[in-house]
C-alpha cells in the first residue's frame, strides 16, 4: 500500500508569523520509509529525462536533493547564499514581496551540455528555483525538470516555469488546507 506523504507534513499555523501555515517536513524526514518513498516518487517522475546532475538550494533542497541523486545514481551541486561557497561562484539575485536575495553556486559545478534536475522541499513563488535555473543555463546546463515534495499551488509559483516539467508529490491549493 502506498504511503500517503502528506500525512507526513506537521501544519503550523501562525509560524513565522500570523496568517502563515509553517508546512514542516520534519516528520517526513524522521521516517525512513516516508523519506525514501518521497524520493523514490520524485526521482521515478524525471527517469526517463536522464539527468545528469541534481542542483538543490540549501538547506532542505540539500536533503531531498541528495537523496534524488543517490537514486538517480548522479551527483550532486549545491546552491548557497553569498559566501558560503569556498571556491569562485556565479551569482543570482532576484526579487523578494520586501527586498532581494541571492544565490551562488561553483563556476564549475555544471557542465556545459549537462542535463540537470533542480530538486527543493518547496515551491511557493518560486524565486529560489527560479535563481537555480537561471546558473544552471548561465553555465551551459540544460534544465530537465523542478521537483519538489510540497507545493503551494495558491502562490502560483509554478507559472515562472512554464518551460520546465514542474513536478510536486504534495499540493496544497489554499493557504488554511489541512
Amino acid at each position: 500500500m502506498a504511503l500517503d506523504l502528506k500525512d507526513y507534513i506537521r501544519s503550523i499555523p501562525g509560524f513565522p508569523k500570523e496568517g502563515i501555515v509553517f508546512r514542516d517536513i520534519t516528520p517526513l524526514l524522521a521516517d525512513a520509509a516516508a523519506l525514501r518513498e518521497a524520493s523514490k516518487r520524485i526521482a521515478d517522475h524525471f527517469r526517463d529525462k536522464k539527468p545528469e546532475l541534481v542542483v538543490g538550494a540549501e538547506a532542505r533542497g540539500f536533503i531531498f536533493g541528495t537523496a534524488v541523486a543517490l537514486e538517480l545514481d548522479v551527483g550532486f551541486a549545491p546552491v548557497r547564499k553569498p559566501g558560503k561557497l569556498p571556491a569562485k561562484t556565479v551569482e543570482y539575485s532576484y526579487e523578494l514581496e520586501y527586498g532581494t536575495d541571492t544565490l551562488t553556486m561553483h563556476w564549475d559545478a555544471v557542465k556545459p551540455g549537462q542535463k540537470v534536475l533542480l530538486i527543493d522541499d518547496l515551491l511557493a513563488t518560486g524565486g529560489t528555483m527560479e535563481a537555480c535555473a537561471h546558473m544552471v543555463e548561465e553555465l551551459g546546463g540544460e534544465v530537465v525538470g523542478c521537483g519538489f515534495v510540497i507545493e503551494l499551488s495558491f502562490l502560483d509559483g509554478r507559472k515562472k516555469f512554464s518551460a520546465y516539467d514542474v513536478f510536486s508529490l504534495i499540493d496544497y491549493e489554499s493557504e488554511d488546507e489541512t
